[in-house]
Order: structure tokens, then C-alpha cells, then sequence
């Protein structure tokens, strides 16, 4: 078969990412994206120079993806509690089932380890937080910082399916964190 001559960028990412969840940044090599994309090593190291600098723009790919999501998830979130939850649980859905969850963890190892990508994260959190705020604007008796409560509530509603993962685990977020809005309402 002829290599192509041509490759978007989002569809080299694309291969970045799954060689990432199977193998960790480790597998990543210019011989491994090339035989997976069809494109040659020569190629990949003229757009992108380093292993590390196609790592990392894959990587960065992937947050613009999760931000403009979370853009669009907490623009048609009905401003409510369960607005709130539907926005969470509509993040979740990504997250697929229990290996493609693990899988992941190794990508997020990576953005742990980069202050570039942590400040990014850091800044999506924040940006989530807000959103969850304004869900709760106008419900009486909110908690202040409710926003953030709420975060911690899904990263740990995720962690608990992780070990128990029975039915899909945006099912089982919206369970969750319906259960926190209705201990909040007391």
C-alpha cells in the first residue's frame, strides 16, 4: 500500500492517543506512530521535531477537545442542580468502559507530570467550577463553593465505578452525584 501523502495533524494525534492508553508515553516512538498512520518516521520528525514535541501536541490536542466539550455541555446546561449533573454526566460519557477508563490514566500521568499541561488542567477546573456555580445560582441554600464540592463529588463518583464498574459509567455518575444534590437539598 502507498503511503499517503498527506495527514491531518488531528488524525496523527489520534493514533498518539491510543498508542498512549495501550503502552504509556513510552510506547510512543516515530516508528510506532508511522506504522500505525502509514506515514513515514522522516516525515513525523519534520512536523513535529521531537518525540517529546509530538507527545505534547498531542496532548494539548486532546485539552482543546475536553475544553470545547466543557464549553458546550455547560452552555446547554439547564441552570439548576440537575443541569449540573446532566453537564458531569454528559463528560462522563467519554470516559467508555472500565479499560478505556484505565487505559487513560496513563494519558493523565503525563498531563500530571507536565506544568504546562497541569496549568492547563488546573485552569479547566476552574472553568468547570464556574459552570457549576451558575447551575446553583439560583437555588436557594446552595453552599458557597458548591461548584467545587461538585467536582470532587464526580472525580470521586469515577473512582468509585473504577473499582466497581457495573453498567456504564455515566449511568452511574448521574446516580452519584444525584444522590450529593439531594443531601445538599436537606
Amino acid at each position: 500500500m502507498a503511503r499517503p501523502r498527506k495527514m491531518p495533524d488531528e488524525a496523527i494525534f489520534n493514533h498518539v492517543h491510543v498508542l498512549m492508553q495501550e503502552r504509556g508515553a513510552e510506547g510512543v516512538t516515530f516508528a510506532s506512530v508511522a506504522e500505525r498512520s502509514g506515514l513515514s518516521g522522516a516525515t513525523l520528525v519534520q512536523r513535529f521535531g521531537t518525540k517529546q514535541m509530538l507527545v505534547h501536541a498531542a496532548l494539548v490536542h486532546a485539552w482543546q477537545g475536553l475544553e470545547e466539550r466543557t464549553r458546550r455541555f455547560a452552555e446547554e446546561a439547564e441552570r439548576s442542580p440537575q443541569g449540573a449533573v446532566l453537564l458531569l454526566q454528559k463528560l462522563s460519557g467519554s470516559y467508555g468502559d472500565i479499560d478505556t477508563y484505565a487505559d487513560n490514566l496513563r494519558i493523565l500521568r503525563e498531563d500530571l507530570r507536565d506544568p504546562e499541561l497541569r496549568a492547563r488542567g488546573a485552569a479547566w477546573v476552574e472553568t468547570l467550577v464556574a459552570a457549576l456555580d451558575q447551575c446553583f445560582a439560583a437555588t436557594p441554600g446552595a453552599p458557597e463553593g458548591v461548584g467545587r464540592l461538585m467536582v470532587a463529588q464526580w472525580q470521586g463518583a469515577l473512582l468509585l465505578w473504577g473499582f466497581s464498574p457495573d453498567g456504564a459509567v455515566d449511568l452511574f455518575v448521574r446516580d452519584h452525584l444525584e444522590r450529593f444534590v439531594r443531601a445538599l437539598a436537606r
